[in-house]
């Protein structure tokens, strides 16, 4: 699997690199976004430093979500909830913080390819005036396509497929972060908050106070 390490500290470069390739990974470093921009088409996962030299990572993200939905990891130091919501909003796939285990790095890298796979297609579903290709993984609200993160179609897609019902945030966390780690509910919160205003439909995903959300074609 190929790595993009977009990180300018050449110390953490210097001794995550041959750990990484200890691991099989072939890695390739990107010390700044504009070279991380022009490399990201021979990759498959990024892992992304938030404070670059010439451009915030969250910035970086964002450009990248634009025309790619590779796996994004952010490993950075910035601990304040703040930049954990602006990096999943801008559409990074996991959060890690520095210092950090290698074992625990190399775990959601896993994680995180696993969500990659490409599912088989599906059948294209509508939910009032939103519908969804699960081939594809497009989404679109009347004629006009709406780009979503991996998470925030897997999102979607769980809601449209209970038809309905409410779905329990154990299991919206279960199923699209692989953990019922209390922290993970932030995660969850700030997803349904993008989701709902990339649709342009808040009411359609309705709060279940104590339980979770469930899609509403009323929306």
């Amino acid at each position: 699997m190929r790595v993009l390490l977009v990180e300018d500290d050449d110390r953490v470069v210097a001794a995550l690199t041959p750990a990484l390739r200890r691991a099989n990974l072939d890695v390739r470093r990107a010390p700044t976004a504009a070279r991380a921009l022009e490399a990201v088409g021979e990759a498959d996962l990024v892992l992304l430093d938030m404070g670059l030299p010439d451009q915030d990572g969250v910035v970086l993200c964002r450009h990248l979500r634009e025309t790619t939905d590779i796996p994004i990891i952010a490993v950075t130091a910035r601990r304040d909830e703040a930049s954990v919501v602006s990096a999943l909003r801008a559409g990074v796939d996991d959060y890690v913080t520095k210092p950090y285990r290698l074992a625990e790095l190399m775990a959601r890298i896993e994680a995180v390819m696993r969500r990659s796979l490409v599912h088989p297609p599906d059948p294209v579903e509508q939910v009032g005036a939103v519908r969804l290709d699960h081939g594809s993984r497009q989404v679109w609200v009347a004629e006009a396509e709406v780009r979503l993160t991996r998470k925030e179609f897997d999102l979607l897609r769980m809601l449209v497929q209970a038809e309905g019902a409410a779905v329990t945030r154990e299991s919206l966390m279960s199923s699209i972060w692989e953990t019922d780690w209390v922290g993970a509910s932030r995660t969850l919160d700030v997803h349904v908050s993008a989701l709902r205003s990339k649709l342009g439909c808040p009411a359609m995903i309705e709060t279940v106070r104590g339980v979770g959300y469930r899609i509403s074609a009323k929306g």
